[in-house]
C-alpha cells in the first residue's frame, strides 16, 4: 500500500506528519466516489458538458481492484430469452394458413394471388402482435414468398430501390442532424422565451416552434425525444412538477398532453414532417392515384384545417384538463439564460439551417426543374456529409433508419404484387357492391370509410404498420365507392397523423412522452378520444370547405 504521502503528492507537502486520524481520514477520502454539488434546475444545454480532469492512475489501482472483486463476487443474470415468442409467432402463422387453406378461393383470384395474400395477411399479423422485432418479421415474410416460389426473387426485393423509401431513410439522417447540432433545441428555446410568460402562451411557443421544425424533421418521435420532451422535463422540475407524482399535475402533465396532441397537426401540415405521410403517398402511386408536385399539394390541402387545429388544442386542453401553475414568469428567463450559455450560432447550426432550406425549397419548386423529392435529400445529405456537419457515422448509427428502409420495403413490394395481381381490385370491388346495397352517396361513403380508419387505429401500435396493412385497402374502397382519388388519398394521409395521439402506444412519439411520467393512462384514453373527436370536427368542417375550395371534389 503506498504511503499517503505518495497519495497526495500532487500538492503542496505538509510541514509536519498529520495525526493518525487525520491521515486515515485522507485515504478514506481518496477511495470515495468524487461528488458534485447539485446545481440549480435549467433547461438541458446541448453545447456544454463537463469534463473530469484526468486522475493520477495509483489513486484508481485500488478502487478498481476492489470493484473488480465485486463483480465477480456477483452471479452473472440470465440472458433474456430470444428468438421469437410463440404465442405471436402461433397466432401470426395461423392467420395465414388459414387463408391458404381453409378460406375458399375466389374464382377471380389466382391461386399465386391467394399465395401472396395469405403471406402478406401473416405478416401484418405480425407487424402488430410482435413475435419478432418489425424488421426481422417482415424479412421473414419476404423469405417465404420467395422460398414459396410466390414472387421471384427480383420482384421480392423491387421495392429496395423505391425512391420514397430512400427519401424516408435520409430524412431520419436529418432529423439527427438537428439534434446533433443542438439546432432545434435552440429553436425551441427562442419561443419559450419570447411566448413562455403563462402556462398557455408557453404550450404555444412550444408547438409553433415544432410546426417550424416539423417540414426539416421528418420524425415525430425524434422531435419529441430529442427536443422538446427535455425542455418540458426541464421548465416542469423547475416548476417542482414531478414525473410520477401528485405534483405532475401542477405544469408538466398538461404541457407534455398538449405537446402530444398538437404535434399530430404539425405533422399533417407538411408531407416532410412524418415518414408514413411519405409512405402513403407511395402506395397512392401504386394504385394509380397521382399526385401532381405532392409538396405543395400536400400543404394547400392540409393548412387550413391543421393550423386551426393546432392553434385550437392547447386551448381545448387548458379548459378541459387545467394545469395548477397558470403563470411562468421564471421560463423565459431561464430561456434567456440558457441562450447565453449556448452563444451565438455555430458553424454547423448555420450549415444545417442552409442545408434544410435549400432541401425544402427543391421539396417545393423541385417538380418545375426536374428535381425530385428524393434527389433533393440526397443533395441535402451530401452537404451535410462533406462540410462535417454529419459523420458517416451518424448515419451507420441510425438504426430507426435501415430497420425502416427493410420493413417498409417489404411492405411496399408486397402492396404493389397485390395490386398487380389483381387482389386490391377483387377486394374494392366487393366492397363497392357492398356501399352499394346500402345505398350510400360517395360523401356518406367518405364519412364510414373515415371513421373506421380512424378507430382501427386502436389496434395499431404503429403509424406505419398501420399505413402498410390498410392504406391500400382504404384508397381502393373509397376510388370503388365514387370518392375522388386525389381527396381520397390525402384525407387518409392527414388522418394517419392525427390517429397518433389516439393512445400511449399508438405512435413513435406517443411511447416516448407517456415514458416521461407525468400522463395518467385513463387520461391519455380520455383525452385522446376527446381530442380525436375534436378534430374530427375541424377537418370535418373547415377541411370539406376548403377542399370545396380547391377543387378537390
Amino acid at each position: 500500500m503506498e504511503s499517503p504521502r505518495l497519495a497526495v503528492a500532487h500538492r503542496p507537502p505538509l510541514p509536519a506528519p498529520a495525526p493518525a486520524h487525520l491521515r486515515r481520514r485522507r485515504l478514506l477520502h481518496l477511495s470515495d466516489p468524487i461528488s458534485f454539488p447539485r446545481t440549480s434546475l435549467s433547461l438541458p444545454d446541448h453545447h456544454h458538458h463537463h469534463h473530469l480532469s484526468s486522475t493520477p492512475r495509483r489513486r484508481l489501482v485500488q478502487p478498481l481492484h476492489a470493484a473488480s472483486q465485486a463483480l465477480a463476487s456477483k452471479p452473472e443474470p440470465k440472458a433474456a430469452p430470444s428468438g421469437a415468442k410463440l404465442v405471436p409467432l402461433a397466432i401470426s402463422l395461423a392467420v395465414g394458413l388459414a387463408v391458404r387453406f381453409l378460406a375458399p378461393r375466389p374464382a377471380e383470384v389466382s391461386a399465386q394471388a391467394w399465395q401472396l395474400l395469405s403471406i402478406f395477411l401473416s405478416t401484418i399479423a405480425g407487424l402488430v402482435l410482435g413475435p419478432l422485432p418489425v424488421g426481422a418479421w417482415a424479412f421473414l415474410g419476404l423469405t417465404t414468398a420467395v422460398v414459396t416460389h410466390t414472387l421471384p426473387f427480383a420482384a421480392a426485393f423491387s421495392a429496395f430501390t423505391n425512391d420514397i423509401i430512400w427519401l424516408i431513410v435520409i430524412s431520419f439522417f436529418f432529423a439527427r442532424g438537428f439534434v446533433k447540432t443542438g439546432l432545434g433545441d435552440r429553436i425551441a428555446t427562442y419561443f419559450v422565451k419570447w411566448l413562455g410568460k403563462s402556462t398557455l402562451g408557453l404550450s404555444y411557443g412550444l408547438t409553433i416552434s415544432e410546426a417550424c421544425i416539423a417540414p426539416a424533421m421528418p420524425s415525430t418521435a425524434a422531435r419529441a425525444g430529442g427536443i422538446f420532451l427535455p425542455v418540458i422535463t426541464s421548465l416542469s422540475l423547475a416548476a417542482g412538477s414531478k414525473p410520477n407524482h401528485p405534483s405532475s399535475r401542477k405544469l408538466g402533465s398538461y404541457l407534455v398532453m398538449t405537446q402530444f396532441q398538437a404535434a399530430s397537426s404539425s405533422t399533417a401540415l407538411f408531407l416532410t414532417a412524418g415518414a408514413q405521410n411519405l409512405l402513403c403517398l407511395k402506395l397512392a402511386e401504386e394504385l394509380g392515384v397521382i399526385i401532381a408536385n405532392p409538396w405543395v399539394a400536400w400543404f394547400k390541402a392540409a393548412s387550413l384545417p391543421a393550423i386551426v387545429s393546432m392553434l385550437a388544442t392547447p386551448y381545448l386542453l387548458y379548459k378541459i384538463s387545467p394545469p395548477e401553475i397558470k403563470d411562468t414568469p421564471d421560463a423565459p428567463a431561464q430561456a434567456e439564460e440558457k441562450l447565453k450559455r449556448m452563444g451565438p450560432v455555430t458553424k454547423n447550426e448555420w450549415a444545417m439551417i442552409g442545408t434544410m432550406v435549400f432541401a425544402v425549397s427543391l421539396w417545393i419548386f423541385g417538380d418545375a426543374i426536374g428535381v425530385s423529392s428524393v434527389v433533393a435529400a440526397m443533395l441535402g445529405l451530401s452537404i451535410l456529409l462533406l462540410l462535417g456537419v454529419l459523420d458517416w457515422n451518424d448515419c451507420l448509427n441510425e438504426k430507426s433508419a435501415w430497420d425502416t428502409l427493410t420493413w417498409f420495403a417489404v411492405m411496399v413490394g408486397m402492396a404493389a404484387q397485390l395490386s398487380n395481381l389483381g387482389i386490391v381490385s377483387w377486394m374494392s370491388s366487393c366492397v363497392a357492391k357492398l356501399l352499394q346495397s346500402f345505398s350510400l352517396s360517395w360523401p356518406a361513403a367518405f364519412g364510414v370509410l373515415q371513421a373506421s380508419y380512424f378507430l382501427i387505429h386502436y389496434l395499431f401500435a404503429s403509424q406505419t404498420g398501420h399505413v402498410g396493412a390498410l392504406y391500400s385497402a382504404f384508397l381502393a374502397m373509397h376510388v370503388a365507392a365514387g370518392v375522388p382519388g386525389v381527396l381520397s388519398a390525402l384525407a387518409l394521409g392527414f388522418n394517419t397523423d392525427l390517429f397518433g395521439a389516439l393512445t400511449h402506444y399508438s405512435s413513435g412519439q406517443a411511447a416516448v412522452y407517456f415514458g416521461a411520467g407525468y400522463l395518467d393512462l385513463p387520461d391519455v384514453f380520455r383525452l385522446g378520444f376527446i381530442t380525436a373527436l375534436f378534430n374530427a370536427v375541424i377537418w370535418g368542417v373547415v377541411g370539406t370547405i376548403w377542399w370545396k375550395f380547391l377543387g378537390l371534389y
